[in-house]
């Protein structure tokens, strides 16, 4: 994460590093790529640093860090985007993040009753792609009227709809996927044109709702 902050530009305040970080080629790089850039380093002890630490088993590195602050004016019109409604695992919402990141979409809008974005399990599952693009939180009424405002066509996961395959794409579009157990609700449902799915064989009940969002991702996004 620490190696994400600095190849996108991060806004860096400080580092704290355990011992060992500089005992591997990588740490002596990433120490040393710190100090060019200015970024103040605080050397701490085993003790100190696995009292400051959140993980079981870390990395030997932290660091306060100021990143950007995104709006929905940075998400460009013309590709896909990805809408999270009540998505509660942090580990879904990091994961789903860095997809949607890595297959090109626009941005991802985060309704409300999604965990929060800056939940340090979903950063770290975002494998630093929040540091990337826009990632944004929006009222139900902010992001209706942002559909409003732009022509956006709204198509929702869910498990019976249609193949994501059944139509043509539209030019400007927001894929929902809603949160695990309840799905999609209410007000976004009546926003939507189109229930999209993934076609799964007969014995299976449904996808983790991270792996259904980055096939359905994928195919709307194949074309751009």
């Amino acid at each position: 994460m620490v190696e994400e902050a600095l190849a996108a530009a991060v806004a860096i305040r400080t580092v704290v590093v355990a011992p060992g970080l500089e005992a591997t080629p990588r740490g002596r790089k990433l120490a040393e790529s710190l100090s060019a850039r200015g970024v103040r380093i605080e050397r701490a002890t085993d003790r100190e640093f696995e009292a400051l630490a959140q993980t079981e088993h870390p990395q030997g590195v932290l660091a306060v860090v100021e990143p950007r602050i995104w709006s929905q004016a940075d998400i460009p019109v013309g590709r896909a985007c990805l809408v999270l409604d009540g998505v509660q695992d942090p580990g879904n919402l990091g994961t789903m993040i860095r997809t949607a990141w890595s297959l090109g979409a626009a941005g991802v809008v985060a309704l409300p009753g999604t965990v929060e974005l800056a939940n340090p399990k979903v950063l770290r599952a975002s494998m630093g792609a929040v540091f990337r693009f826009p990632v944004v939180a929006l009222t139900l009424e902010e992001f209706g009227a942002m559909v409003a405002e732009r022509g956006i066509t709204v198509w929702i996961a869910a498990a019976d709809g249609e193949s994501v395959r059944s139509r043509p794409l539209p030019s400007n579009l927001a894929l929902v996927v809603g949160n695990e157990g309840g799905g999609v609700g209410k007000e976004i449902s009546a926003l939507s044109t189109h229930r999209v799915a993934v076609p799964l064989r007969s014995e299976a009940e449904s996808l983790n709702v991270a792996i259904a969002a980055g096939i359905l991702l994928y195919e709307v996004l194949r074309d751009d």
